[in-house]
Order: C-alpha cells, then structure tokens, then sequence
C-alpha cells in the first residue's frame, strides 16, 4: 500500500508549460516503476508516462513524445511529470500511480496504487 500522491496541478495557459509531482510513502517506492495517466470525464484512464524504478527508462504515449518528460528521486519518494506546449485538450485529472513491477509499462493492470488525482486546466 502506500501514502500520497499528486500535486502542482492548477490553471495554466494554452501554450504553457506544468511541472507536476508526485510524492508516495509507504510503498516500496524505491523498487517500484511509477506511471502518469489521465482520465477525462465519461473516458477510460489512458497512459500518459512511465519511468522505470532507477529512472532510467521512460515510456510515452505517442501523443506526448516530444513535449513530455518525466523524471524521479528516489531519496524524496517522488517524480516529476512536466509537459510543453499544452492545449487545450490536456485539460483534465491526472493520476500518478506506483507499479507493482520495476520496469515500466502503459499497463493499467501492472499498477497497485493510485494517487487520487490532480486537476489540470488550460486557459485560452
């Protein structure tokens, strides 16, 4: 099980950037992949990002590569999602979620814990 998760969502302008994180305790979260998704309303959670336990491998969706990134720290518990050039359509909940795994994955099923999500909303 563990303790946390997102924060650093908000309003933010079409174009801008956002650097989220997410902090979790009392998970193994030292040897566990995090993951980034989304969930818009009346829509399935669909993948953002992953990093791997050590952080070094990602993985994006198609439709962020390029424009996001998302690192970790082991010694605080957390990572750090930040995307560019948002539009409009990023505007929705974001969730951070602990693997029960190291490597990472888009894969809902292979995530054990779920923060309880962030608002992101991006103003024209």
């Amino acid at each position: 099980q563990g303790e946390g998760g997102e924060s650093g969502g908000g309003v933010v302008q079409d174009g801008g950037s956002l650097r989220l994180s997410c902090h979790v305790s009392g998970h193994t979260f030292g040897t566990s992949a995090m993951g980034w998704f989304r969930q818009a309303p009346g829509k399935d959670r669909e993948f953002v990002a992953a990093i791997s336990w050590n952080g070094r491998s990602t993985d994006y969706a198609d439709s962020e590569k390029g424009r996001f990134t998302m690192s970790r720290d082991n010694v605080k518990n957390s990572v750090y999602p930040q995307t560019n050039s948002l539009t409009l359509e990023d505007s929705t909940v974001y969730y951070c979620a602990a693997g029960t795994t190291t490597w990472s994955s888009g894969d809902r099923d292979l995530y054990g814990y779920w923060g309880q999500g962030t608002q992101v909303t991006v103003s024209s």
